[in-house]
């Protein structure tokens, strides 16, 4: 009885459905992964369908028969997956954004899901993967991964652009370093504030609907303010002016 077995791994807890494939199998009275039995579901004198029982490490699985037992093929358990961080743990409604998750055991991932919403993985090593955000409504969503061994889960936040509806004051100097109050909805997840295109010296979201920036130097004239933010961009109405 020379088989082969598929899937050749699963879950260290247990109950994959694995399939042997041969001759001589019919009338199967026993499969066992090492010394644990498995529960058999089905039986032909070609193949024989069970449910894997808990494990650890690689073992030997084997059919029995009134014929005899068959050599034993290999097979692994894998551990549950590990997901540890994600970066960032936000993205926008209209998804395309790439999203990193780390964590241990990410190797074997079949799938990552947003909600209800399947995306592709791509695996950079078994402590890493990185995943393209589906379009989702706003709000907070399960981020699941599955892989062979099981599966893990984080949650993750689909946010709305922002909007910047206005700041204060309205000029400052060219050396930079004044204190701009910014208003809007959405900011919560700020990632960026520019004048004229520049960096802001330093920001701080003070909540969904504020943010306090500070100015960088700039040459005189007119600029837009705008901020990014993990659900998009968006330009302040008007322009600061940069004075002597």
């Amino acid at each position: 009885m020379n088989m082969p077995i598929d899937p050749e791994q699963g879950s260290t807890g247990g109950g994959a459905v694995v399939t042997f494939t041969g001759t001589g199998l019919s009338g199967a009275t026993a499969v066992h992964f090492g010394s644990e039995p498995a529960t058999i579901t089905a039986n032909t004198a070609t193949s024989v369908s069970v449910v894997s029982p808990s494990g650890a490490g690689v073992v030997e699985a084997t059919v029995t028969t009134p014929g005899g037992t068959s050599n034993p093929v290999p097979y692994y358990y894998v551990p549950p997956p590990v997901v540890l961080d994600v970066s960032p743990a936000s993205g926008p409604t209209a998804g395309g954004s790439t999203v990193t998750i780390t964590g241990r055991g990410l190797a074997a991932t079949t799938s990552v899901r947003f909600g209800g919403s399947a995306v592709t993985p791509t695996v950079v090593s078994d402590s890493e993967l990185t995943v393209v955000t589906p379009a989702v409504a706003a709000g907070t969503v399960p981020l699941v991964v599955t892989g062979r061994g099981g599966t893990a889960a984080l949650s993750f936040d689909f946010v709305t652009p922002p909007a910047v509806t206005g700041f204060s004051p309205v000029t400052g100097t060219t050396a930079g370093g004044t204190l701009v109050d910014l208003t809007g909805t959405a900011l919560s997840t700020t990632t960026g504030v520019t004048f004229g295109g520049v960096a802001a010296t330093s920001f701080a979201v003070l909540s969904d609907t504020r943010i306090a920036a500070v100015t960088p130097a700039h040459s005189l004239g007119a600029v837009t303010v705008a901020v990014t933010t993990t659900g998009g961009s968006d330009a302040a109405p008007g322009e600061f002016l940069y004075v002597p």
